[in-house]
């Protein structure tokens, strides 16, 4: 395993204790599954041209649907298609 050091704005790394102290994980347990969940979520370098860059992420962190940090980590079925808004 590697050891390496990362920068989180303020909000994002209150969040993260927040959530692996609910989980009974530490912080760099909590990092890896994150960063496994996302490279899961895109393709390999061999598959894609070299023009490809992964999307920007403006606010510091990766929205995740609250259902699915229940269970975060964990290996499950995909998430169900959002639900339609309704017109106010």
């Amino acid at each position: 395993m590697v050891r390496t050091q990362i920068q989180l704005p303020d909000q994002v790394y209150a969040r993260a204790r927040r959530v692996a102290k609910a989980k009974e994980i530490s912080l760099a347990e909590l990092a890896r599954r994150g960063i496994e969940a996302i490279l899961d979520q895109y393709p390999s370098p061999e598959l894609i041209g070299a023009d490809w860059t992964p999307p920007r992420v403006h606010s510091g962190g990766v929205k995740v649907a609250l259902e699915r940090l229940k269970d975060f980590g964990e290996v499950d079925s995909p998430s169900p298609e959002p639900k339609a808004r309704r017109r106010a």
